[in-house]
């Protein structure tokens, strides 16, 4: 009955905008006050028009068509979001000299397109959600696709001249402290820029460029959202995440997000704070001991401390926190400094409110002395290797209750209110009355609207998805004809790539979009389990996994549509000996991060049971993607063996012990399998070939064993003897020989001896990097 009642409400909205217009002429204007004054998209995918985001606060806004559209919560651009006009009299108008302007009850303007045409122009709803302002003849003079707000929707760009700004919170829709955007460097960022101080915290601020797979040389800056289903917001929690839905009327989930860790955030709980994160239970923020919250409703307003703190050194002292982190704002850093001399620098200063004292033993153990004018960002972390000392008054007693802080306040912020005055129209009560008619039509309106549920069903999907090449399933992808597929191939003739699965072929699609397309060998599955195996692509979302475009399931034929990777496989650079030692040591932490996504982060949990070079493709910058999933399988979470996993798996030479000794099949298989790739990224010598090597030795393809050999010999130079001589001398050794011994690792013979993808990633990550203090 629920169910029936939700696809009666949708046919009922679809019905009453199914005759609204996708444009807006010159000379027209939508009212706040008629609920039929908005755009429509020729699919039905987008609308505009007024939207509620407080009390009498309504601002105009572009969203995702759905029978709740009043919710904000879907919109994609907002025209005033920082000046919500009044709930009467205000509207959007298209003057006749081809400017937008929207006026609230008192005819101020709230916003404007600042343009003029002397030629007649439309204001246009796209397909793709662009609200475009162009002159008849096709010259666009405006659209919202060059000012987003908080959201990108597919095939929208984020340039160099952009950025996404997040609104103050989920309530109060005016522009927050976070930003996306393209730094400087190339590099896509996340900055918090708050009312006091602002700061850059994704990627983490100590990485260099190649390490987020940009370079400085690359100055196109551009980033596209190209997959449909989806769309990407930057979240008032300074975290930006994609969101992805089956069908339009099932609810979005979070497909994937830029940061795990909530208190990697900056200013998530203002100064003299600390931050705790949990996965179950998210973010915990506390004041210092001796602190007390400025904003019980509001943790970004940070705490103020209950005591005078005084320049006397002798009236002064410190408090011990162990496992407390403050990133950033460093008043005085020294690289090696014993406690005392630490202490002392702080004392001689005034503004100095506490010290970092932390040590590293990649040089030989070394202590570094971090103080602090401020106490921003701070986080509890068990495992980090130092002590924060907070400088407090000497003889101030810290009770318990202070300490806790209180911190059981739910976190509150309130939602936009508008007060303005508007005159009163004797016509309210005309209205009120009419309305009162109108709902009880709605009884009669739902019945006949079940009546011809199935005629119109069929038909809107037809003229709305099967004409535009969409097939609406659970995949979200695109679906292609076969004629299509052999067309962009010629016949299926350049041959780029061939598997177990089947042949991968280069082509050229209808839109110009260069792409690789994999032919699957004749299919004994119906078109159903297809799609559910696509699905499963579908819900991955990661930076180093190919990106799938669309499918074909035509009678006996099933085709995969992907993204074309210039540099081809890893097995093929490997083969030419095109990779320096960055490009190499960047693919190991890449296709490391990726695996840890799919065994311990995605939505779904996945092994991929197949890593070997021929299945890690390189773009352009050679950023690794994962590929072929052909031999994937999807793990239970409460059944970590799996013993239903009983067919052998994978290629030879890169197969785990467990295959063969029938053993149950965890995550530690592709660890397994990752090692042997690192081992042949660091030796540019393959697990299965025999070949000769200088000095009369012969390498019989037993890779591991011959890298265990020259490692365990005393010989300090045994890192040489093993790195791919076309790498040359130019290599850092430190990490060639932390990548050596992570790879040793993952292809232990026991699996319960092998890391996490997650533990390899922390590993290559941390070794060499400064520290985030």
């Amino acid at each position: 009955m629920a169910l029936l009642i939700t696809l009666l409400l949708s046919l009922m909205y679809f019905q009453r905008t199914s005759s609204s217009s996708s444009s807006l002429r010159m000379g027209s204007s939508l009212s706040v006050e008629n609920p039929q004054h908005i755009l429509i998209s020729p699919n039905a995918i987008f609308s505009a028009g007024f939207i509620a985001i407080g009390e009498n606060a309504y601002s105009f806004a572009i969203w995702f068509t759905e029978p709740h559209f009043h919710s904000p919560n879907t919109v994609t651009w907002m025209a005033n979001r920082d000046q919500p006009v009044n709930g009467k009299r205000s509207k959007l108008s298209l003057t006749n000299d081809g400017n937008v302007v929207l006026v609230d009850a008192s005819f101020n303007t709230a916003w404007s397109s600042n343009t003029d045409s002397l030629d007649p122009v439309e204001l246009h709803l796209r397909d793709d959600g662009n609200l475009v302002l162009r002159q008849l003849q096709g010259t666009i003079l405006w659209q919202s696709f060059d000012f987003p707000t908080d959201t990108l929707v597919p095939g929208q760009p984020l340039t160099r001249y952009t950025h996404l700004l997040s609104s103050r919170s989920h309530t109060n829709h005016s522009s927050g402290f976070y930003k996306l955007y393209f730094g400087d460097d190339n590099i896509l960022r996340l900055l918090y820029d708050g009312p006091d101080v602002s700061s850059s915290y994704w990627p983490s601020p100590y990485r260099v460029s190649w390490d987020v797979g940009r370079t400085l040389f690359n100055s196109s800056r551009i980033a596209v959202l190209n997959s449909f289903g989806r769309r990407l917001k930057l979240d008032p929690d300074g975290n930006f995440r994609v969101y992805s839905r089956n069908s339009v009327l099932e609810k979005w989930y979070v497909s994937w997000q830029a940061i795990t860790n909530g208190c990697q955030v900056h200013g998530v709980c203002g100064a003299n704070s600390t931050c705790a994160f949990d996965h179950e239970r998210g973010k915990k923020c506390e004041c210092l001991p001796g602190y007390r919250w400025n904003n019980l409703s509001d943790w970004s307003h940070g705490c103020k401390p209950m005591f005078d703190l005084i320049c006397n050194q002798n009236e002064s002292t410190f408090l011990e926190m162990q496992g407390v982190e403050f990133y950033g704002y460093d008043f005085y850093y020294v690289e090696v400094s014993n406690f005392t001399a630490c202490e002392k620098l702080c004392l001689q200063n005034c503004s100095c409110v506490g010290f970092q004292h932390s040590y590293t033993d990649k040089k030989g153990i070394a202590f570094k002395c971090y103080t602090k004018t401020q106490l921003l960002n701070g986080r509890r972390l068990p495992r980090f290797t130092g002590t924060t000392y907070l400088r407090v008054t000497k003889g101030y007693s810290f009770s318990v209750k202070e300490s806790s802080n209180d911190t059981s306040h739910v976190l509150r912020v309130c939602s936009v209110q508008l007060q303005r005055d508007y005159a009163k129209s004797q016509g309210s009560r005309i209205v009120i009355v009419f309305l009162w008619f109108a709902s009880a039509l709605g009884g009669f309106e739902m019945v006949c609207a079940f009546v011809i549920w199935c005629f119109l069903i069929r038909t809107n999907r037809k003229s709305k998805a099967d004409q535009k090449g969409y097939h609406l399933t659970a995949t979200g992808f695109r679906k292609f004809s076969y004629s299509e597929l052999k067309k962009a191939t010629k016949g299926f003739s350049k041959e780029i790539g061939r598997g177990g699965g089947g042949v991968v072929y280069e082509g050229i699609l209808s839109d110009e979009r260069h792409a690789a397309i994999k032919r699957l060998n004749e299919a004994k599955q119906g078109e159903g389990e297809f799609l559910a195996e696509v699905s499963i692509i579908g819900k991955l979302n990661h930076m180093n996994l190919i990106e799938m475009w669309g499918y074909c399931a035509e009678g006996k034929h099933r085709l995969l549509v992907y993204e074309y990777m210039e540099n081809g496989s890893l097995a093929e650079s490997l083969s030419t000996n095109k990779l320096d030692w960055s490009k190499r040591y960047n693919i190991a932490i890449g296709t490391a991060r990726v695996l840890a996504y799919l065994h311990e982060e995605c939505l779904e949990w996945i092994l991929h049971c197949d890593i070997k070079p021929q299945n890690i493709l390189l773009d352009s910058n050679y950023e690794p993607k994962l590929a072929d999933f052909g031999l994937s399988k999807l793990l239970n979470r409460n059944n970590p063996n799996n013993p239903s996993i009983s067919m052998i798996r994978g290629t030879r030479g890169y197969m785990a012990p467990e295959w063969v000794l029938n053993l149950p099949i965890t995550s530690k298989v592709d660890v397994y399998s990752y090692g042997i790739v690192v081992l042949e990224l660091v030796t540019g010598k393959s697990t299965t070939s025999v070949q000769e090597i200088d000095g009369g030795e012969t390498y019989d393809g037993r890779l591991v064993a011959w890298v265990r050999e020259k490692r365990s010999n005393t010989n300090s130079d045994w890192v040489e003897q093993i790195v791919e001589p076309a790498i040359g001398p130019d290599y850092d050794r430190s990490k060639m020989e932390m990548l050596t011994t992570v790879a040793l690792n993952c292809v232990m013979e026991d699996r319960d001896s092998r890391p996490t993808m997650s533990q390899v990633v922390e590993m290559l990550q941390g070794h060499g990097s400064e520290s985030d203090s």
